[in-house]
């Protein structure tokens, strides 16, 4: 589990398509710290550790998750947000995320509002009736709250702080988010539908 705090943007310095495809991910984290197995977020996609060094880890990411992400626009160079993997007695800063992304969002528009930006995305259909105004999703991994909805279309607004520690200072027209929704919202969706 994950709160989507992201707390480091680390870079794509390797990907190796193999059966699988490998990334090794260039961190601030100490990896000595990091056991083999652990779980770490990677723009919101839950990935085990494979492989440590110095400053990297390795991951493994099957067929399956790179279908359902955006992990397919990963290239070398690229950074994304990070999280390390909730502990006990961890503050909850977000919300809870479990890494399981539901689905790719595509950013739409992109307006700045005084010294924050206003970021519109659109959900896949069958997503966006899990998305309410003032609710919480996890894009790219971090926690967020929704601003308004419009059908399939989203805003989010992302103040300067966010802009700074996380990826979303480079957020362009077109980009392909990882989508996780409340877990909250699947539950009293599917509530809603058994009464």
């Amino acid at each position: 589990m994950f709160t989507g705090i992201v707390t480091d943007v680390g870079t794509i310095v390797e990907l190796d398509q193999q059966g699988d495809l490998r990334a090794r991910i260039k961190t601030a984290y100490k990896t000595s710290g990091i056991d083999i197995g652990a779980s770490i977020a990677s723009d919101g996609v839950c990935l085990t550790v494979i492989a440590l060094g110095d400053d990297w880890y390795d991951v493994q990411i099957s067929a399956e998750t790179v279908s359902k992400t955006n992990l397919s626009n990963w290239s070398v160079g690229k950074n994304v947000n990070l999280e390390r993997a909730l502990k006990v007695g961890d503050e909850l800063g977000g919300h809870i995320v479990s890494g399981h992304v539901d689905g790719v969002a595509e950013v739409v528009a992109i307006e700045d509002e005084g010294d924050s930006t206003r970021v519109t995305l659109r959900a896949p259909k069958d997503l966006a009736r899990f998305i309410a105004p003032k609710g919480s999703v996890a894009l790219n991994g971090t926690s967020l709250t929704v601003n308004d909805v419009d059908g399939s279309d989203f805003g989010i607004n992302f103040i300067p702080h966010t802009k700074e520690v996380t990826t979303w200072g480079d957020v362009a027209i077109g980009d392909k988010v990882n989508l996780e929704i409340d877990t909250l919202a699947r539950y009293v969706a599917r509530l809603a539908e058994m009464s």
